[in-house]
């Protein structure tokens, strides 16, 4: 039993697997930040150019 726990506590695929997988938790709160940022400029545009569209006809 002593064994197996030593040999427990020397593996340490597992903390490899859960830093990866605080990387990409990480990278995707990156993503959405700036798409959410960049999202509402490009409707302002958007919304902008359609009101001209509007407004030349």
């Amino acid at each position: 039993m002593t064994k197996l726990f030593a040999r427990f506590m020397k593996d340490e695929s597992g903390a490899t697997a859960i830093e990866y997988g605080l990387i990409a938790a990480l990278i995707a709160i990156a993503v959405i930040a700036g798409a959410s940022a960049v999202g509402g400029s490009v409707g302002d545009v958007f919304d902008t150019a359609s009101e001209e569209m509007d407004d030349a006809i």
